[in-house]
Formats: C-alpha cells, sequence, structure tokens
C-alpha cells in the first residue's frame, strides 16, 4: 500500500488478546501506518509491535471508559481517522456504553469504515480501494428515499 492511513485500534476488556494477535499477525501492514489506541489498548499493541521489531507512528489516548472513545470520534468528525478497527464485547455489559455508541454512530455518519471483528479487519485492510485514485466513497445520502425514481 502506497497511502499511508491514520488507523484507530480500540479493543474492550474481554477482546484485548483478540486485538494483540490481530496487530501481530499483521504487524509487516501495520507499521506503515499510523495507530491511534485508546489506553490500555494502546499499550499493549505497542508492547506487541515493539517485541516483534515493529515501531510504527502512535498516538495513545485515554481507555474508553476515561473518554477514550470519545477522542477517538473526535478525530473521526475531524477527518483524522481512515479506518477504525473495534473489537466490542458484546458478550458483557459496558459502563461506557453511550461512548461506544457514539462512536461507532460517529464512524457511521462520516462514512469511515468500522471492522469490529477480525475478518472484517483483514477485509478492509487488504482492500485495494485505498490506493485507487480514481475510487471516491459516496457520501451517506441522509434524504427521504423516494421509490418512482427507482422503478423501471
Amino acid at each position: 500500500m502506497k497511502r499511508k492511513l491514520t488507523i484507530a485500534l480500540v479493543a474492550h476488556d474481554h477482546r484485548k488478546a483478540d486485538m494483540v494477535d490481530w496487530v501481530i499477525y499483521n504487524s509487516d501492514f501495520l507499521s506503515n501506518h499510523h495507530l491511534v489506541c485508546t489506553g490500555t489498548t494502546g499499550t499493549l499493541v505497542r508492547d506487541a509491535l515493539k517485541n516483534e521489531g515493529v515501531n510504527p507512528e502512535f498516538t495513545i489516548m485515554n481507555s474508553g471508559p476515561m473518554g477514550g472513545d470519545a477522542e477517538i470520534a473526535a478525530k473521526v468528525v475531524r477527518k483524522e481517522i481512515d479506518l477504525a478497527v473495534f473489537l466490542i464485547d458484546d458478550l458483557n455489559a459496558q459502563p461506557h456504553e453511550a461512548d461506544i455508541m457514539m462512536l461507532l454512530r460517529q464512524c457511521r455518519v462520516h462514512n469511515v469504515p468500522i471492522a469490529c471483528n477480525r475478518f472484517s479487519a483483514d477485509l478492509m485492510i487488504t482492500s485495494s480501494l485505498w490506493d485507487d485514485e480514481n475510487y471516491v466513497p459516496s457520501p451517506p445520502r441522509y434524504e427521504k428515499f423516494n421509490r418512482d425514481e427507482y422503478l423501471f
């Protein structure tokens, strides 16, 4: 990939081991990009990559419950994030659920691809569209659907 991406990495406590495995598996790819992570996830990812001999550009925000999800969402709004990988623990309640939903919503509203499992993350980082200069993602259309326009 020619283009340098800014990639947000977030993982809930019961998904951190999965994130570390994913990061190690993709360390060659991630070494060429800027990573923005929430607190504990960032520390674990940074240490795992250092053990692999990889030292990408890094920014570590607050932990999720202390506002890290909101900090990353603000970067999404400012168009400072190209891709987000958010490994969510869907089996346990999260005390900062509102922040989680806000980050997911901002990614959708601002057309930032967000992967919530390893398979979708792998698909997204291997997409040839990142370097396709002719590809321009269509912005979301928030308008009433007129069915008559689509009838043949």
